[in-house]
């Protein structure tokens, strides 16, 4: 079973690491290594008293790791959710009989209650800021009409409408939420506002509904209804009635969607509106891990179009996506393209190119920032002119290069070593205790790897040499970078038996005699060994399996 183990409990205790066992170990297997860290650690064995104590508290904690491994409970809760899930309010009351299953059941109960209490003192804003750009001068201007003109040369850039909208979410109870969103436009120098509250309720595991009253100067109150209904796994509908008052009267308005998974990636969409703006479509969206692909056509009043999109997303750690569609119809014909991608950890950057007959050339720059979304359209040309359209492609990717590598790179390097320096610093007092551990355990060590080493030697076996463990330097490109590496020569000798040396699948700045030199930075560990008398040595990844000795490892005697 994949765990949940985070770095925080990694800096913690990972028993599976500390006992040096797979994840699936059966119950010998935690016995054969209980015990021979017993044997080890036992405070009986040393008459030192400083020794001894060191040696009780490490005693203690592979106790505690067996005690938790072995009871198939208690292992089920770790194995999900780490050290920390053990110590989960309301434990107490679980009974002991109960299945794994039915434990993880009620952690995840437990953690809902916990979840639901934050719920009630939770909101989740989003928001929209829309800047609309008239550039059209850039391009297609009268240059006589500025030859007499002081600063005529300059073209003229204008914004000329602006639209803010904010919503937040209020949950009342476990099932009931208030809603309310507001929003501002201008356009040309006229503007309004509207503000809507909207209460929720989730009626069943099936659906939900929802009330919606709104105020406005542009188009007045606003009573309205919706409702969703999964009517089975595969197939749901949505509802929507309202009525709009004006000084022109009531103007009522039905939207109806019905939608079918078609497969695994495909969804159908129905949709008919009845109203102000009455029309049917229909359309289908297929989404997969490398695509998007949507086919929509409509038949309504005023407009009736059909539209094709295709989307590729890139697998690569930024997200990068590049899109095309094409949309026709009684408006005119619009081709878009454009890409967008993932430039910090909460930051998504697109452009768009919109060319069409009769709207002309725009370029529209969209910012999504967590829940907030930033959006500039800039109209270009009022007609297709091959250099407005060459300039809204070649400039924006000229632009994010440079912003990219003067800005974007230099904060996200700064951010990264800001949040490892603050990862560093919390874990500061964890890894000093983990450090005095680890030299305790290799100092109690000492005399079984004496004895180990020198059964080894009888049998021409596996010694180990030298061995370090954390991050190695290699790039040149690196070399300003100073190595942070520990010797774990002592520890990995003392895992020795019958001449080999089996490291599980685990990070290894649990094994005995390890701590973790460099907190949030990649390690590794370099093994340099003897083995019927001929070198070895090998790298391994820090959670990748290791098993020595093996021919593979060997130094040619020519190199």
């Amino acid at each position: 079973m994949a765990s949940a183990l985070d770095d925080d409990e990694i800096l913690n205790d990972d028993f599976y690491s500390l006992l040096n066992v797979r994840r699936e170990a059966t119950q010998d297997e935690l016995k054969a290594a209980y015990r021979r860290l017993c044997m080890l650690y036992h405070p009986d064995k040393h008459r030192d008293p400083e020794l001894k104590r060191q040696a009780e508290q490490l005693f203690n904690l592979v106790h505690e790791a067996y005690e938790v491994l072995r009871d198939p409970q208690a292992r089920a809760i770790y194995d999900i959710y780490g050290k920390r899930g053990l110590d989960v309010e309301g434990w107490e009351v679980v009974e002991r009989k109960r299945t794994p299953a039915e434990i993880r059941e009620e952690y995840e109960r437990l953690q809902k209650e916990r979840e639901e209490r934050r719920l009630q003192q939770r909101t989740n804003p989003k928001g929209t800021i829309s800047v609309g750009i008239d550039a059209t001068d850039l391009f297609d201007q009268y240059e006589e009409d500025y030859e007499d003109m002081v600063g005529g040369g300059v073209p003229h850039v204008e914004i000329n409408k602006m639209h803010i909208s904010q919503s937040i979410e209020a949950p009342l109870t476990t099932k009931d939420t208030a809603i309310l969103s507001g929003s501002l436009s201008t356009h040309n120098g006229n503007g309004g506002g509207t503000i809507n509250l909207a209460l929720r309720r989730v009626t069943s595991a099936k659906g939900w509904g929802e009330v919606e009253l709104g105020a406005g100067d542009t188009h007045g109150p606003l009573l309205g209804m919706k409702i969703f209904r999964n009517l089975t796994p595969r197939f749901f509908v949505t509802a929507q009635c309202g009525l709009q008052f004006s000084s022109r009267g009531v103007r009522p308005g039905v939207t109806t969607v019905l939608a079918r998974h078609l497969d695994k990636n495909t969804m159908g969409y129905l949709q008919w509106r009845w109203g102000i703006q009455s029309s049917m479509n229909t359309s289908i969206v297929r989404d997969t891990k490398s695509s998007h692909f949507t086919f929509a056509m409509q038949l309504g009043i005023p407009h009736t179009f059909m539209m094709m999109s295709y989307q590729y997303k890139f697998q690569d750690d930024d997200q990068t996506k590049i899109k095309g569609s094409v949309k026709s119809g009684f408006f005119g014909t619009v081709v878009e393209y454009g890409a967008e991608r993932k430039i910090s950890r909460h930051s998504v950057l697109g452009a768009t190119v919109s060319v069409g007959v009769p709207q002309g050339v725009s370029l529209k720059i969209k910012l999504n920032r967590a829940s907030q979304t930033y959006f500039f359209p800039i109209h270009l040309t009022d007609q297709i002119l091959p250099s407005a359209v060459f300039y809204a492609t070649v400039g924006p990717l000229v632009f994010y290069l440079a912003i990219q590598q003067l800005i974007i790179r230099p904060y996200v390097r700064a951010q990264k070593e800001e949040d490892l320096e603050k990862q560093q610093e919390s874990s500061a007092s964890n890894i000093a205790r983990k450090k005095q551990e680890a030299e305790a355990a290799v100092l109690l060590m000492q005399e079984s790897v004496r004895r180990i080493i020198e059964t080894e030697e009888s049998r021409m076996g596996l010694i180990i040499l030298n061995a370090w463990y954390g991050k190695f330097v290699t790039d040149n490109s690196r070399k300003h970078e100073r190595a942070k590496v520990i010797d774990v020569t002592v520890p990995l000798q003392c895992l020795v038996k019958d001449s080999k040396l089996i490291l599980t699948e685990a990070t290894k700045s649990g094994l005995p005699g390890f701590y973790d030199p460099c907190v949030g930075e990649e390690k590794s560990l370099k093994v340099l060994y003897q083995f019927r008398g001929v070198m070895h040595q090998v790298l391994s990844g820090d959670s990748e399996p290791l098993r020595i000795p093996k021919q593979s490892h060997r130094i040619d005697a020519d190199t």
